[in-house]
């Protein structure tokens, strides 16, 4: 063993954003917040094992040194939480809402979204008041053009972030927290404009500026292929239709769309090539200066500028931090791509956003670049010598395409539940017009501004973006173009991650290990399954697993967390035709199904509730309505549900009938809402013996 862990020397940089993971996993994963003494116990540890590191073998050094970097990473997403901690909306909201527009976009529902800060609601204190708000703009469009930095004055509805959709699905709440999102709505009334907009910060100048940048696109070249630009140059989606953007996802093209690695690695790579090609043509500079470092300064400049333009999300500052580091290594006389410039970019980023470890970004981000690295570290043995020059490029680039293809194929399955079985030739066909026309068009049109040329560079772009907006649509078109999935149990990836990149980092014959462990993540995957009956936190609809697909109560309402159910099922269809679907009996505003010998009866209304006699000889009764009254059966009423979040229903070996709750899944954590009692107690067994809830066992 020692022996194995002396052959890792001079390789462990590797595993230190591992651990730090490790740690910062741990911390979202539990179901408790850790109170500060806790943290504070657990870092005294890790110092202690960095001291005992010093003092021991020589070989055992890894050892304790991963323990006290994952200890460290429960301690920097400890500090992260309280670092961003807002005032989170506690209850509904209806009524005057006013603030400074700092953010706009389009909500999946093709609605614009506006995110405002400077917030004020009617008869709210400050303290209580949530630090930003976004709402999403139904039925007409604003009365007046909204601009960044504009303060708006109007009336909606606002609510608490959502809890997940089911059990062990994607936290929308702590996703808000981390964003500062203390409440989202939605409104109907006209926008009044109070005040013009106004000269905040570099943040507000900076958004201000791309979106001044998205217009000018956009007016310039119009069409989707104009909404492509600006979404390129300025991060700027709000232009684009749901079409196009369904086109790109099921061609697996909508990476083109994130101003990521890809964009900003055309970008510094271009700018790279030709102001090294300028300097060497100058006789005296190039013989006399450091060309090759000069050149990747000015790509640093150029890329600091590109993460400035594009609003610094996070895929973004992904990107950018990873190619700073590689230009960095340039400068140093460092080579460039390498494990160790992937390792430095992953840590620096676990650091100041630990968050971002569960985000679907991150993780597709560094799965392609490691894989890309690795891959090519094992062709540097090859001799190429024998293959004509301009197949190198070609061969290379279809490594690339299919390395990366592969490497995030597990994660975008499990995290938006489809794989495109034509991506590889969509990207093929589509990723060297990036790289030779469209990226050079983009600077060309950034240089060109000034003079009032923008024009020229943009009509360039305009032809490949065409190109690529043409390929989509006829892949996407094709049948069997994207097939479905099951979202996997809540350890896959962890595992799967893990299997990976022992796969990629350990030196020696055991890293096949990680082969095996990747195919047994695999295994389980092949064997998760679904709840047999989800039950909508807002009481208002349910979902009974059949044979044909899942069955709903209803055809309309609901329609974001039905799509998720019907996503994560592996099966995505329109909601009225999941709800025409045998499995549960529907009257007027009564929906009644059978779980085994359980029979559950969900009602929407106050007047379909009062009609209920009893509990109509259910066993469960749902309801989008507080229920006043004892009934005979276990009753889920609104108020209750606000406690539990959804549910998921299955029945037990026994026959008897398990309910497992979301807030029994997420826990007591600081972004989750608070319920009266032990969130332990929110998973039950409801057994026929005991008409009482058992608690499940945890």
């Amino acid at each position: 063993m020692t022996g194995a862990l002396l052959a890792q020397r001079g390789h462990l940089i590797g595993w230190v954003p591992l651990c730090l993971a490790c740690g910062i996993g741990w911390y979202f994963a539990i179901r408790f917040e850790p109170s500060w003494p806790f943290v504070m116990t657990v870092l005294a540890t890790a110092l202690l094992c960095t001291g005992c590191a010093r003092i021991v073998h020589v070989g055992h050094r890894p050892i304790l040194l991963a323990l006290a970097l994952i200890g460290a990473g429960v301690g920097v997403a400890k500090w992260r939480t309280e670092a961003v901690a807002e005032p989170v909306l506690s209850f509904r909201y209806y009524g005057p809402i006013e603030g400074r527009v700092v953010g706009i976009d389009r909500s999946a529902s093709d609605a614009l979204r506006l995110t405002l800060d400077q917030v004020f609601l009617n008869r709210l204190s400050p303290d209580r008041t949530p630090e930003r708000v976004r709402i999403s703009i139904h039925g007409s469009m604003p009365a007046v053009p909204v601009r960044p930095g504009q303060i708006l004055a109007t009336t909606g509805h606002l609510s608490p972030p959502s809890g997940p959709a089911e059990p062990s699905g994607f936290d929308f709440q702590r996703h808000a927290w981390f964003a500062q999102l203390g409440a989202v709505g939605y409104i109907r009334n006209p926008l009044i404009r109070l005040a013009p907009a106004e000269k905040g910060g570099f943040g507000l100048r900076v958004f201000e500026a791309r979106m001044a940048v998205s217009r000018g696109v956009q007016d310039t070249l119009s069409g989707e292929a104009g909404a492509f630009a600006a979404a390129i140059m300025s991060g700027d989606r709000s232009g684009m239709s749901q079409e196009t953007l369904a086109n790109l996802r099921a061609s697996n093209l909508a990476h083109l769309l994130a101003i990521s690695g890809l964009h900003m690695g055309l970008l510094t790579g271009f700018v790279f090539a030709v102001l090294r090609l300028i300097l060497v043509m100058i006789p005296r500079i190039g013989l006399l200066w450091p060309v090759k470092k000069i050149a990747a300064f000015g790509a640093l400049m150029a890329a600091a500028g590109y993460l400035a333009l594009s609003g610094g999300n996070v895929a973004t500052e992904r990107a950018f931090t990873m190619v700073s580091v590689m230009l960095i290594a340039v400068m140093l006389g460092r080579p460039a791509l390498t494990m160790r410039a992937v390792a430095i970019a992953a840590i620096i980023i676990l650091v100041l956003q630990p968050e971002a470890l569960t985000g679907p970004g991150f993780q597709m981000s560094f799965a392609a670049t490691a894989a890309l690295v690795f891959v090519f570290r094992q062709l540097r043995h090859v001799n190429w010598q024998h293959w004509p020059k301009w197949s190198r490029g070609v061969i290379s680039v279809v490594i690339s395409s299919f390395v990366a293809g592969v490497a995030t194929a597990p994660f975008a399955a499990a995290h938006f539940n489809q794989i495109a079985h034509y991506g590889l030739i969509a990207n093929l066909l589509s990723v060297p017009l990036m790289g030779a026309l469209i990226m050079p068009a983009a600077v060309l049109a950034a240089c060109l501004a000034p003079f009032g040329l923008a024009w020229i560079g943009l009509a360039i772009m305009g032809v490949g973006l065409k190109w690529i907006l043409w390929v989509a649509s006829v892949v996407s078109a094709q049948d069997g173009a994207v097939g479905h999935v099951m979202a996997p149990q809540w350890f896959v990836l962890p595992v799967l991650a893990g299997g990976l990149m022992w796969l990629i980092l350990w030196q020696g014959r055991l890293k096949y290990v990680g082969v095996a462990v990747a195919l047994v993540a695999f295994g389980f995957w092949s064997q998760a399954t679904r709840p047999a009956i989800l039950i909508a936190d807002s009481g208002g609809m349910i979902g009974r697993m059949t044979d044909a697909g899942r069955a709903l109560s209803k055809p309309r309402g609901d329609g974001f967390v039905t799509g998720v159910w019907l996503e994560n099922d592996g099966a995505p269809v329109a909601q009225d035709i999941a709800a025409t679907r045998d499995g549960i009996t529907r009257r007027v505003r009564h929906f009644s199904t059978k779980l085994g010998d359980w029979s559950i009866l969900q009602v929407s209304g106050k007047t379909a509730l009062a009609a209920v006699r009893g509990c109509d000889g259910a066993d469960i009764l749902i309801s989008n309505q507080s229920e006043v009254g004892p009934r005979p059966c276990a009753v889920f009423d609104i108020e209750r549900l606000r406690e539990t979040g959804s549910l998921g229903l299955s029945l037990t070996e026994d026959g008897d009938l398990s309910i497992t709750s979301a807030h029994a899944v997420t826990g007591d954590r600081p972004w989750t809402a608070k319920s009266d009692g032990d969130t332990a107690a929110l998973s039950f067994i409801l057994q026929r013996d005991r008409p009482q809830f058992a608690q499940a066992d945890q």
